[in-house]
């Protein structure tokens, strides 16, 4: 059996040694482009440095999937791994805003068994674990029960023409977060259609899982995690009843841009 109040201790640390390098609480920054475009700063490589030295300690057995750690096909052979990344949203965590979160997920057999993102700067601790529900800041979450697409909040800065029937919320750059304000009914809808990761899903997916969301890629499939390659094209998070809704507005974008 794993130690449950270790391994929230170990994310809530990893939330901590994020912080005190966030310029948005004064801090010196360090950061830099891994490639154009594709910003990382000494905050991503401490915080995965942490948590695979401690998460290691905690489980021995279990693989390893991080965005900043070299991937090790050993994990393929893994019944349990540990998704993970270090700092989701560093472009708010680089300026200062309070839009990013440390995101940990426990997978086995390709399935989330639980879940945590720390975002200490919005003073924000989430958890899932499958079957058992999902919280924030200890508090039950429930995802919304809106029933009509038509004015569905939706966590953006913009909408294209043909979604100007749904409502902007508040959009962090962290995905994580935005997956997690379905969870909590902050928002009713998250899409997104491009190619992304596992570590960036992973934990968020399950926290709004267990809150009742329905859960999915932008075609409306099961997301599986621990894959030879760890991506998946969208993410379609949304309160249950709108879901086929938005797996039909998104059809053919879908189809299109991922050929």
């Amino acid at each position: 059996m794993i130690d449950a109040r270790r391994l929230e201790a170990i994310v809530r640390e990893a939330g901590r040694i994020a912080f005190g390098q966030w310029p948005g609480a004064g801090h010196a920054l360090d950061a830099w482009e891994k490639s154009p475009g594709n910003p990382v700063c000494a905050a991503d490589i401490e915080v995965d440095a942490f948590l695979k030295r401690e998460l290691g300690r905690l489980l021995p057995a279990a693989g390893w999937l991080s965005e900043e750690t070299a991937d090790d096909p050993a994990r393929l052979g893994k019944g349990l791994i540990w998704l993970v990344d270090p700092v989701d949203g560093t472009r708010d965590f680089i300026r200062g805003r309070p839009g990013w979160a440390v995101s940990v997920a426990l997978i086995s057999e390709g399935r989330p068994l639980m879940g945590f993102l720390s975002a200490p700067a919005r003073d924000e601790f989430w958890s899932g674990v499958s079957g058992q529900g999902a919280w924030r800041n200890g508090e039950p979450l429930a995802v919304s029960q809106r029933t009509e697409f038509a004015g569905a909040r939706v966590p953006a800065d913009s909408l294209p023409k043909e979604d100007r029937d749904l409502v902007m919320v508040d959009k962090p750059n962290s995905i994580a977060l935005r997956a997690a304000m379905v969870a909590s009914g902050d928002a009713d809808l998250l899409a997104t259609l491009r190619w992304g990761y596992e570590w960036d899903i992973g934990a968020a997916a399950l926290i709004a899982r267990e809150a009742g969301a329905a859960v999915t890629d932008a075609f409306g499939r099961a997301l599986n995690y621990n894959k030879r390659d760890p991506r998946a094209f969208g993410l379609l998070i949304s309160a249950p009843a709108i879901h086929s809704a938005a797996v039909g507005r998104l059809a053919d974008r879908a189809a299109a841009i991922a050929g």
